[in-house]
């Protein structure tokens, strides 16, 4: 039963598309909201060589937007929950987890792997800088998602070159830090043109008393953060599809 697998996208791509896909390698740094949605969309493509990088384990408020994040997998790392979920859907996909967190140090092993195509899924600024920068000098095809967080309205996504982006905070200090770098063109991101919402006066229990799972081996809690955002339960996840479909759409040479 397994040539009907993947039946449906080869009526769409054709036989050599599918070939095309099932020889890709293909990287996904950070699996969380976006991240989780994206790798199981390329998995579903036929993707056939998926990398998932992400330090964090899955807490229990990942479980409003993050793919992964359910009852029985709470505390568990998130690459190996994907990965587990990536290979129930297509066993002959090479998939390798990856339990770490994308910087200066790891850049060149990490980077090292002759992927045909990287999506930087990670909101931490420092190393999403250093990702794309390093992506850039290595001639890597990348797409970005920008701010998914603070978001409601899904008809204001859009995919444009970083450097051409509109109203999204994180973009612009991205522009700002990577033209001092001498990069000012040439990155795909995935961003919203939504108003920025101002934040309400509420604020997340976790901020005070984070629940996160096994926070000794992490590199920071959610009391270490000095704004905790709201997130819905469909923005980041369609910023991950529309990752996957403009990572598979370079893939397959359109």
């Amino acid at each position: 039963m397994d040539q009907h697998r993947f039946t449906r996208m080869e009526l769409l791509v054709g036989k050599s598309g599918m070939e095309r896909l099932r020889g890709a390698s293909v990287a996904v740094f950070g699996v969380g909201g976006v991240g989780s949605y994206a790798a199981e969309a390329l998995a579903r493509a036929g993707v056939g060589h998926l990398t998932l990088v992400d330090f964090d384990d899955i807490c229990l408020t990942n479980i409003n937007r993050q793919l992964h994040a359910l009852d029985g997998t709470v505390g568990r790392p998130k690459v190996e929950v994907m990965a587990e979920r990536c290979r129930a859907i297509n066993p002959a996909a090479e998939v390798e987890p990856l339990k770490d967190f994308f910087r200066a140090e790891t850049s060149d092993e990490l980077l090292g792997r002759s992927y045909d195509h990287v999506l930087d899924c990670i909101d931490h600024i420092t190393a999403k800088l250093h990702l794309l920068q390093s992506c850039r000098e290595r001639n890597l095809p990348v797409i970005a998602s920008m701010g998914a967080a603070n978001k409601l309205d899904p008809t204001k996504i859009a995919v444009a070159d970083l450097f051409e982006t509109q109203k999204c905070r994180l973009a612009r200090i991205l522009r700002k830090e990577l033209r001092r770098r001498g990069i000012d063109s040439g990155i795909r991101v995935v961003y919203s043109t939504e108003e920025f919402r101002p934040l309400g006066s509420e604020t997340a229990a976790c901020a005070e008393n984070c629940v996160c799972p096994n926070r000794g081996d992490q590199l920071w809690s959610c009391t270490d953060r000095r704004v905790i955002l709201g997130t819905s339960s469909y923005i980041p996840p369609l910023f991950g599809l529309t990752m996957a479909g403009e990572a598979i759409r370079s893939l397959l040479g359109e």
